[in-house]
């Protein structure tokens, strides 16, 4: 009997083609599962903010056997600098102590991670893009899916991997109100020409309550990433122009680049703006659709682990499915088991820093900068790095993977 043979259920649909989906769409391929993945933008989303990759999604990486593809692609940033608003430096640090990443892990753009994903899981994965999910009826032996413009199918199982706003998720377990946590933040990204001429080299800009960042991983362009206080009135989520007005009149005041980096905003091909939240539910599946990634766990985009969380979480499900035969009653409990410890304790650090990202008065910008400079010079620099890197790798490691 073949492994294919003995699936209770083989056939899979996958919402999203970011990073979740795509290695979810990687695993089960390879356990013979016969995997759809319907993505609702035209192609692959290219370009994106800076994204880690830590602790144990380094072994499922290694485990894809794409370790040197991701190493290619790492952003190799040199380190960066804080500037106050006459553009003088306020403190500089290294690529590990603004990264706080430890030896091994690595930093890379979304879009770059999300080609690698792709062009891993395309041979044998049938992808549908420029589609996406309209209504989802699950009966008792499958699921019966509309889409937007592709005719109705049947799945055996239909994953969410769909992100913040997951439309799986929104229409099999409620609406986004009782699920997505908001931080009180918010934050844009977009490209930028290179007018600082930064070479993998990044400058923050704080002022109180809000911050302006911009960095480049390549000399001819470069990303600027706007974060600020969530304000009462917000323009639709489809109205990038009325976003892009909020941006420059919530930092109209300036200061530094911010000027110009606004003018540059309205011509950038991939303008990203959304609040700075998380994801929280109890269940990750209900009957045959179950979550991975941010549509069941998003830590927020400022934890510097969602990525990582997506990763692990693809394999952990589909190491569970394979297990168990493709038998959804027996895989759905297990993975929500084995990840949740890893995923709560994530969350908990998604939520801190998102809190303590942004100084909320000059004072506290004048300490953060004043401990910062003082690191810098400190002859047992690592020892005093432990407490501030140890609850990030703590919470990077804190899942055993099971050889699926």
């Amino acid at each position: 009997m073949t492994r294919t043979q003995r699936f209770a259920n083989k056939t899979v649909l996958i919402s999203g083609a970011g990073v979740a989906g795509p290695a979810l769409a990687y695993w089960l391929h390879r356990y013979g599962f016969t995997v759809t993945v319907v993505e609702q933008a035209p192609a692959l989303r290219e370009g994106g903010y800076k994204v880690d990759l830590r602790g144990v999604a380094m072994n499922v990486i290694e485990r894809m056997g794409l370790l040197s593809e991701i190493r290619k692609a790492s952003t190799q940033m040199r380190g960066g600098a804080w500037v106050n608003r006459s553009g003088k430096t306020l403190t500089t640090l290294g690529p590990d102590l603004i990264g706080m990443r430890a030896p091994g892990e690595e930093e890379v753009l979304r879009g770059d991670l999300a080609r690698i994903m792709f062009d891993a899981s395309k041979s044998g994965v049938e992808y549908l893009f420029g589609d996406s999910i309209t209504d989802i009826a699950q009966v008792p032996h499958g699921v019966h899916v509309s889409f937007e413009h592709a005719p109705t199918r049947v799945f055996d199982l239909v994953v969410g991997a769909d992100g913040l706003h997951s439309t799986v998720r929104r229409q099999v377990f409620g609406l986004e109100t009782e699920f997505v946590h908001h931080t009180g933040m918010h934050a844009c990204v977009f490209s930028v020409p290179n007018h600082l001429d930064l070479d993998r080299w990044e400058l923050i800009y704080p002022t109180p309550g809000r911050v302006v960042q911009v960095y480049s991983t390549q000399q001819s362009t470069a990303k600027a990433q706007f974060v600020f206080p969530t304000p009462k009135t917000l323009p639709d989520r489809r109205d990038v122009a009325g976003q892009q007005r909020l941006v420059t009149d919530t930092f109209a005041d300036g200061g530094w680049e911010t000027a110009t980096l606004l003018q540059a905003m309205p011509h950038s091909p991939d303008f990203y703006f959304d609040s700075v939240s998380q994801v929280r539910l109890d269940q990750w599946s209900l009957r045959r659709v179950a979550l991975v990634g941010d549509a069941a766990y998003s830590p927020s985009p400022l934890s510097g682990q969602g990525t990582s969380l997506a990763m692990v979480g693809a394999y952990v499900l589909a190491g569970e499915l394979n297990s168990a035969g493709g038998d959804h009653h027996v895989a759905f409990p297990r993975y929500q088991e084995k990840m949740r410890d890893y995923v709560e304790l994530n969350l908990t650090l998604g939520w801190n820093n998102a809190g303590q990202m942004v100084a909320g008065s000059k004072s506290a910008i004048r300490m953060q900068t004043t401990m910062m400079r003082m690191l810098r010079y400190l002859p047992w620099q690592d020892l005093a790095l432990r407490p501030i890197i140890k609850p990030l790798n703590h919470a990077a490691n804190a899942i055993t993977l099971e050889d699926y």
